[in-house]
């Protein structure tokens, strides 16, 4: 295949968040007199949005799901980028994709607005499209964002690839009928990858890069 187009996972493919994730989640947690969690909870949790993280997070006590939900994105749209960091070598490797002019965008299930800033704030310039959680599109796994960036890039499905960490990216690009390659620094490890049909891993940036411009124009 040619690689002429890229949509990335943002959460555990581009940048680091589960810090500043798992302290919005324990502050609107406390807010509402529940137990909070711990970062490897939070890891198991992330992946299908905020309302699912929030829905995890807070076990039985589901009476007081908007509530804390509510608590936590106020937290969150002022505390998401306390932690966060792009992962090792993901920034001057976006900038090689980028002079191949290979087109990029970003889809998250998190939060538009927060999909936006932490883009432009990490990344400017380096992507065409960033997309997060709106009333338009269902999360992911539905294929409506993906075939929606795909029509955006003008490019075929056969010209584009998703890169994420989990295996709501594998079942992302396998209902938009496009490749999945998977990453193993990110929330998910190797096994649980393979058996949620991963095919293609790799186990750092530099690598991921190298293999995309073998295969681009």
């Amino acid at each position: 295949m040619t690689i002429k187009g890229i949509i990335f996972d943002l959460d555990g493919t581009l940048l680091y968040t589960l810090e500043d994730l798992k302290n919005s989640v324990n502050y609107a947690l406390n807010c509402c007199d529940l137990k909070q969690i711990t970062l490897e909870q939070t890891r198991n949790f992330v992946g299908n949005g905020i309302g699912k993280l929030i829905e995890r997070a807070i076990g039985i006590h589901q009476e007081k799901y908007l509530e804390c939900l509510e608590i936590f994105k106020k937290h969150y749209a002022k505390n998401s980028n306390s932690t966060t960091k792009p992962y090792p070598l993901v920034l001057e490797n976006l900038k090689r994709l980028k002079e191949k002019n290979i087109k990029l965008a970003i889809l998250s299930n998190k939060i538009d607005s927060e999909v936006k800033k932490l883009s432009k704030l990490y990344f400017e310039g380096i992507f065409d499209i960033s997309q997060g959680e709106t009333d338009e599109f269902n999360k992911k796994p539905d294929p409506k964002s993906s075939e929606y960036i795909i029509n955006q890039f003008n490019l075929t499905k056969d010209e584009v690839v998703f890169i994420g960490d989990s295996e709501v990216d594998i079942q992302t690009a396998k209902n938009a009928s496009i490749k999945c390659l998977s990453v193993l620094w990110g929330y998910k490890d190797k096994d649980f990858l393979i058996k949620n049909g991963a095919n293609i891993t790799f186990d750092n940036f530099k690598n991921l890069t190298d293999y995309i411009l073998k295969n681009c124009l």
